[in-house]
């Protein structure tokens, strides 16, 4: 049923997305399909650009893809099935296009219980969830 499974998670608290990227290991093996990690690095503000080196942005992919790395050889899926990607740009907007990318069948994410602004301003999952052309599985951490 899920042969395309994308996890979107955030390297800056990878213990929020411990609980997605379990059930997405469960679903994948359930149906024998691959799970693809995603992280979304955001733009650097063009008021910034001139403050940070010149390569801020390849040294920023190469940490995240580092960082993502670790995350998929400890997440206990099989390296033939699991694979990762880095992208740029607003979190929610790049969630999508990695999923038109890879096809995905679904999407997996976690939620934190919503702060009051994000109650106003909506969330990153609420925006996936809205928008995906996909089924999307929100674990509540």
């Amino acid at each position: 049923m899920f042969k395309s499974i994308l996890v979107p998670i955030d390297l800056a608290d990878t213990d929020l997305a411990k609980p997605a990227i379990a059930t997405a290991a469960t679903l994948s093996q359930t149906w024998s399909g691959s799970v693809r990690l995603l992280n979304v690095l955001p733009m650097t503000p063009v008021m910034l650009a001139e403050y940070v080196p010149a390569d801020f942005d390849a040294q920023q992919r190469a940490t995240s893809e580092e960082a993502l790395a670790i995350v998929a050889q400890e997440s206990g899926i099989e390296a033939p099935r699991i694979s990762t990607a880095v992208r740029k740009g607003g979190i929610y907007h790049e969630i999508l296009e990695e999923a038109a990318a890879v096809k995905a069948d679904l999407i997996v994410m976690t939620s934190h219980r919503p702060a009051m602004r994000t109650y106003f301003l909506g969330s990153n999952a609420g925006h996936v969830v809205r928008y995906a052309k996909c089924s999307v599985l929100v674990v509540r951490h």
